[in-house]
């Protein structure tokens, strides 16, 4: 996601999912290793990852499954992107972004140590320069089970497969470009880990349909958010607390980890004991479908 966002961005109304691709087994036989992926996961059962599948598509099939279509959708809540929780429970899951790059690459240690200390679970959308930057935090924030640790892309980028641009930031461009932004940085994550990511979130939070296809076929669900927590580390206490306690049932937040000198931590602080009270639990993504 963006350093700097506007709430007003969002859509009101969620689009349906589509399912990934089905891959013939004439697709399968000459993959890469840099793009070779497992097959879609169900997340009912936050099944890990088998290093030994071989059922993975190669950078020719989605070139040529891919490269001559044109987009028609650009956005946040593009078809395809899971956006809750599949649930009627009163469940919300926390999902943390940490964007890296020249202005990204701080921790919020007061937000972090705050879960912790309170057991509070959540997902931690990671980008490949966040994790270079911070390569033993990393590591201890992976190792922690209350963290679920997912993928918000190598360069931290729109995921377009022809250069569209979100908040000033350009896109990928092209097939391969998509590949690599969604692969570069699960490669990354697996190999420090163990795990494969099951969950990919692209920089800006900004897809277009073909691009969310190819994350699909590749093996990952594309995931945003519906309750904006922080617009980009942007929003003061308040703000954020105001935000959180409109979660609903199922409601994925997104906010942000990578700004320690804002106010994020404070008021996720604030949030949480409200959210408590009114009967609501924390989950990470992985324990429920998505829609």
């Amino acid at each position: 996601m963006a350093e700097e966002l506007d709430p007003s961005s969002a859509p009101a109304r969620i689009s349906p999912s589509i399912e990934p691709t089905p891959v013939t087994a004439s697709e399968t036989t000459s993959l890469p290793e840099a793009v070779r992926m497992p097959a879609p996961n169900d997340t009912s059962s936050a099944p890990e990852p088998d290093p030994d599948r071989s059922n993975g598509q190669s950078l020719a099939s989605l070139q040529n499954r891919y490269s001559a279509l044109i987009p028609l959708k650009w956005g946040e809540h593009v078809p395809g992107v899971r956006t809750q929780l599949q649930t009627k429970e009163n469940v919300i899951a926390l999902t943390f972004d940490a964007c890296g790059g020249k202005e990204g690459s701080g921790y919020d240690e007061k937000l972090v140590e705050y879960l912790i200390q309170e057991q509070i679970p959540a997902t931690l959308f990671v980008n490949a320069r966040w994790i270079d930057a911070n390569p033993t935090l990393f590591l201890k924030l992976a190792a922690n089970p209350l963290f679920e640790i997912e993928n918000h892309g190598t360069e931290h980028r729109p995921l377009s497969v022809k250069g569209k641009a979100a908040y000033g930031i350009a896109g990928t461009q092209s097939v391969e470009g998509v590949i690599e932004e969604v692969a570069g940085n699960a490669d990354k994550i697996e190999k420090l880990t163990g795990r494969r990511p099951l969950f990919f979130r692209s920089g800006t939070a900004y897809y277009d349909e073909v691009a969310v296809n190819i994350v699909h076929d590749l093996g990952f669900q594309a995931v945003n958010y519906n309750v904006l927590g922080d617009a980009g580390a942007t929003y003061n206490t308040d703000q954020v607390f105001k935000a959180l306690t409109k979660a609903r049932s199922g409601s994925i937040v997104l906010a942000h980890m990578n700004h320690p000198e804002k106010d994020t931590a404070e008021g996720v602080m604030k949030a949480i004991p409200v959210l408590q009270k009114a009967g609501f639990r924390f989950v990470q993504l992985a324990s429920y479908k998505l829609e």
